[in-house]
């Protein structure tokens, strides 16, 4: 994600003092590398990746030559994964094909990093002008922000939403928890997330916003507040909505949600059981299943 990637930029350029940027700033097709992707490269070391494979060894290979030279202008290389491109060939058969530009970073650089890190929403521009330079007809531009555009709500800060969020931590989502337990050590040793709190469960739609970029995962300590949870949002607007339980429990659930005269379709767009399955028994286990599920929504239109 951005803010890690920066977060680790910013201590390898306070030791290095100079490194070569690189941002693949478009794609098509099957590339291994997609908008977005980072990559930096120093004297002594790299963090990131802009794709792997050999196109990468290679163009690691070329930024280490251009920390030899003094300084140098922004650039772009084109990489064709195709063996019978005439020409910009990546060394690579996928298909497809991916832009990257290369920047000449140095400890100038550092406010900006710390306004990546610290600023909330705040847009990141590359351009053949340089990082966050003006500039009104750019050659070639890609901008992005440094806020998650997924944001997960982990209902139920137990064990298995310890878990979820640390598994979560590692990819592209924002993470909030939600219990309604006081004192809960899990919360306590929870440092994945971007925000805990204490609720009334009676209230949790107030706390959840709707939305194409929401995902809502239910796994409270039990039947009773489970209820409680699903009966509040199941006529919300989430791009998913899970419940952890067995599916005796959540048939009884869903059933009883019917007789109420709780929309059947809505009930239907529930994940329950969470997870795909792979027969989880651990919290681990079960986290990785959740997770992989996310990714699955996530990822499905694209």
């Amino acid at each position: 994600m951005t803010t890690t990637f920066y977060k680790n930029l910013s201590q390898i350029l306070q030791s290095e003092k100079r490194l070569v940027l690189m941002v693949v700033i478009a794609n098509e097709g099957s590339s291994p590398g997609r908008k977005g992707f980072k990559m930096l490269v120093t004297q002594n070391q790299m963090h990131g990746t802009i794709g792997g494979g050999i196109m990468e060894h290679k163009l690691v290979e070329f930024a280490e030559s251009l920390l030899d030279k003094p300084s140098f202008e922004p650039f772009i290389k084109l990489q064709i994964h195709d063996k019978s491109a005439p020409k910009d060939q990546s060394g690579m058969i996928c298909s497809g094909q991916q832009t990257i530009a290369f920047y000449d970073i140095d400890l100038d650089f550092l406010p900006t990093v710390n306004q990546i890190l610290t600023e909330k929403d705040f847009k990141i521009t590359y351009s053949n002008s340089g990082i966050n330079i003006p500039s009104e007809n750019p050659e070639w531009s890609f901008a992005e922000t440094n806020s998650l555009p997924q944001k997960v709500y982990i209902i139920g800060g137990g064990h298995v939403g310890l878990a979820l969020s640390e598994t979560l931590s590692k990819l592209d989502f924002e993470i909030h928890v939600l219990d309604h337990r006081e004192n809960l050590n899990t919360m306590e040793q929870n440092h994945f997330v971007h925000s805990s709190q204490v609720v009334e469960f009676e209230k949790i739609d107030n706390y959840i916003p709707e939305g194409d970029a929401i995902y809502v995962v239910i796994m409270s300590f039990g039947y009773r507040t489970d209820d409680i949870i699903i009966r509040k949002l199941i006529d919300k607007h989430f791009k998913y909505i899970g419940l952890l339980g067995s599916k005796e429990k959540i048939a009884t659930l869903f059933s009883k949600m019917i007789e109420d005269g709780f929309n059947k379709d809505n009930i239907a767009k529930v994940y329950a059981p969470i997870g795909i399955d792979i027969k989880s028994e651990t919290t681990q286990e079960i986290a990785i299943s959740v997770a992989a599920q996310l990714i699955r929504v996530k990822n499905q239109n694209r």
